[in-house]
């Protein structure tokens, strides 16, 4: 990173810091001294030109990728996996291709390590419609060299949008849940969030896929959804809409059967009651990360006019969550994303406009509100070809950033940084 890159994102915290004089209650925006770089290390990655919309999913080696790229008839969503130890990417695997994909800039593919099994997901359009789209998914047993036929957990048939899914696992299998949108078939229907176990194989044989449950009726339509589980209990993320079209993020909790009932979902709640009013969807999901019961919330919200991006922590598995701590410099854009380390803090990572264009930052942030320097990561732009960068976990003791640099028609881009750069007061 270099002294300018640095010393641009120093003016602007001073500009956020002279335009929030009102919000001196927030020490996240203003405690913090000067930006600092985080040391990296730039990776060659294994994506063609062109490409764009990477996922990261650590597992206990390493971090898978997925992306899209270029294929010879319309595009393919490849996945491969860099190794913590020997610190190299393995050979590209294709997961799907064809000239059928909804390319999206912000409903992008994903691959998540579940259990010995990759998992992932793409989207596939219909033939009624621009909106007329549906999520595909197939799992590998063998590290991506092959893969299930696609398989949809919708199974409404209507021309209209199903996406930005999250994937995760419980103790009864793999799981997906996802943005339905077939109550939109009449005029003025809502989009809604659903979920459905998967019908994966495993030692017992063939299992039948679960019910399509309704998660939440009423959700801002393009907006990406988070899962995580948290102490055995998985939780749904999600920008929701109401009648008075307030936008805030909620989530919801599967929880077991109790006193003879069935399993549920349970009634969707605020993170915070931003009381963010807006007409349209702001294409601005949050994000989560979870260690045993605590969890970690990040998310864009903009009440009033006023762009945040927000962190929030649970220690009891999302059933509740503290107040939230505030960590962007007065510009940001937002597309979050999070990890939590082992301590109990977390990473956040989000875009900031800077007096000399866009740029992608990381803080680390604690439950008690304590927060360090923010960290320019990459350049970045805020036109939607750049997409949203992704951060995962890499082995212990570093982290892996990956996002699209738009630059001649696109590029899958990522760094290795360490974690001992990123202290708090």
């Amino acid at each position: 990173m270099t002294d300018t890159f640095t010393l641009r994102v120093a003016r602007l915290r001073t500009h956020g810091a002279m335009a929030s004089a009102g919000l001196l209650a927030l020490p996240m925006l203003l405690a913090c001294s000067d930006a600092a770089s985080a040391p990296a290390s730039h990776l060659e990655t294994p994506a063609a030109p062109g490409s764009g919309q990477p996922f990261l999913a650590p597992d206990e080696d390493g971090v898978w990728m997925s992306w899209t790229e270029p294929a010879t008839v319309g595009h393919r969503v490849a996945v491969s996996h860099f190794d913590a130890l020997a610190d190299r990417w393995s050979a590209p695997k294709v997961v799907a291709e064809g000239d059928g994909f909804f390319v999206n800039w912000a409903d992008f593919p994903s691959v998540q390590a579940v259990g010995g099994r990759l998992v992932a997901h793409w989207l596939w359009r219909g033939g009624q419609g621009v909106y007329d789209y549906g999520v595909r998914l197939a799992w590998s047993d063998d590290r991506g060299s092959t893969w299930s036929p696609p398989w949809t957990p919708h199974g409404d048939d209507t021309p209209t949008e199903h996406g930005f899914v999250s994937i995760f696992e419980t103790g009864e299998g793999a799981w997906a849940a996802w943005l339905d949108g077939r109550a939109m078939i009449e005029p003025g229907g809502p989009m809604a969030v659903r979920a459905r176990l998967l019908p994966l194989s495993g030692p017992a044989g063939e299992r039948a896929a679960g019910e399509e449950t309704v998660v939440d009726a009423r959700v801002c339509e393009c907006c990406q959804t988070d899962a995580v589980v948290a102490g055995g209990v998985p939780v749904l993320a999600f920008r929701n809409r109401t009648e008075g079209e307030v936008r805030d993020i909620h989530v919801s909790r599967w929880m077991a059967a109790a006193n003879g009932g069935e399993p549920r979902w349970t009634p969707s709640v605020p993170v915070q009651e931003d009381g963010w009013v807006i007409g349209g969807c702001p294409v601005n999901g949050p994000a989560m990360a979870a260690r045993g019961n605590r969890v970690v919330v990040a998310w864009f919200t903009a009440p009033e006019g006023e762009a945040r991006v927000h962190v929030a922590f649970s220690k009891d598995a999302a059933a509740s969550f503290g107040s939230p701590l505030r960590v962007d410099l007065g510009q940001p854009i937002g597309r979050t994303d999070v990890v939590m380390l082992d301590d109990g803090s977390a990473i956040v990572t989000w875009l900031e406009r800077t007096a000399g264009g866009t740029v992608i930052l990381g803080r680390r942030v604690a439950a008690n509100g304590a927060a360090g320097d923010p960290h320019p990561l990459a350049d970045s732009d805020a036109a939607r070809a750049s997409g949203f960068p992704r951060i995962a976990r890499l082995g212990p003791d570093r982290l892996m950033l990956a996002w699209t640099d738009p630059a001649r028609g696109g590029q899958v881009r990522a760094s290795v940084f360490g974690l001992d750069g990123w202290t708090m007061p």
